[in-house]
């Protein structure tokens, strides 16, 4: 078959190859994708032009522009370092109340806190600092030793029996195990507790077993939680008048707490982290404490 043969309907020539009576046309490209290719191929020569693009024996053809990512970065870093120092020296010298009510610093605070809370603090506490079963929820339960801005920067500094010669000091004595009561009273005030964080409990006890359980706690308990349950801060009891439970509020884990008695352990930061560091930890801590409370 001729190449120069045309195809009937298009009038475009033929190619010479057929495949059960179907010929191959020897169709142009069409325009648009010539304006394509063209306009491709010309910016790519402008951008090796204007832009940093070929090797050289020392180096690399710059580009017309003079761009320069390298200096780009590294101006950006010192810029983000300057930013940083000046906020650092800002939660540094400030007060806890002032940085508080200092928006600005605390959309600082909450970036760099969070990261601070996600590497050193989130494996107990959780990443929402809402707690784990034997670590505290910080975002929302009242703190052992108090809410104040001070108090908690010094747990976080000093720790909870930890190795720190000044560490805060904490034990549930084991009323059970130690035989200071006996099972049965082990019994009679873990109903009882439970009734302190839900008074319908009450309902479930006879009049003599709710009094016998009072009595128990009055006796063993509250020199520690307070006489009405709400803890004493001086002495980092808890609250068991809420609905926060460190281990656990059913009737099981609390009668297992007051027969085995609780230790807690919280690290102490000081040397771990700086300053600088820990009053940021203690801010994020008193920010999210703030926004669950709203």
């Amino acid at each position: 078959m001729s190449v120069k043969e045309r195809d009937p309907v298009t009038g475009h020539i033929t190619t010479g190859h057929e495949w059960n009576g179907i010929k191959e046309l020897n169709t142009p490209v069409p325009k648009p994708v010539w304006a394509f290719l063209i306009g491709a191929s010309a910016f790519a020569i402008a951008w090796t032009v204007l832009m940093p693009s070929w090797p050289g024996v020392s180096g690399y053809f710059g580009g017309l522009l003079g761009a320069d990512q390298h200096k780009a970065v590294a101006e950006s870093i010192v810029e983000a370092t300057d930013a940083k120092a000046s906020w650092t020296d800002t939660i540094v010298s400030g007060s806890y109340g002032d940085l508080l009510a200092n928006e600005d610093a605390m959309k600082f605070v909450r970036v760099g806190g969070k990261t601070l809370f996600g590497d050193n603090c989130a494996a107990c506490h959780g990443l929402n600092a809402q707690g784990n079963p034997g670590y505290p929820n910080i975002a929302q339960a009242p703190t052992l030793w108090g809410s104040d801005p001070e108090t908690i920067a010094e747990t976080i500094r000093v720790g909870i029996n930890s190795q720190h010669p000044d560490t805060r000091v904490s034990q549930m004595l084991a009323f059970g195990r130690d035989q200071m009561l006996t099972l049965p009273q082990v019994d009679q005030v873990a109903h009882y507790v439970l009734t302190l964080s839900d008074p319908t409990k009450a309902a479930q006890m006879t009049p003599e077993a709710l009094a016998e359980g009072k009595q128990i706690f009055a006796d063993n308990c509250s020199s520690c939680h307070g006489d009405d349950g709400k803890g004493l801060p001086d002495s980092g009891a808890a609250d068991l008048t809420d609905q926060f439970w460190i281990y656990g509020g059913d009737f099981d884990t609390v009668r297992a707490t007051i027969y085995s008695g609780r230790q807690g352990h919280m690290p102490s930061w000081e040397g771990r982290l700086s300053d600088y560091q820990r009053k940021l930890l203690a801010l994020y801590a008193l920010d999210l404490r703030s926004k669950e409370a709203q």
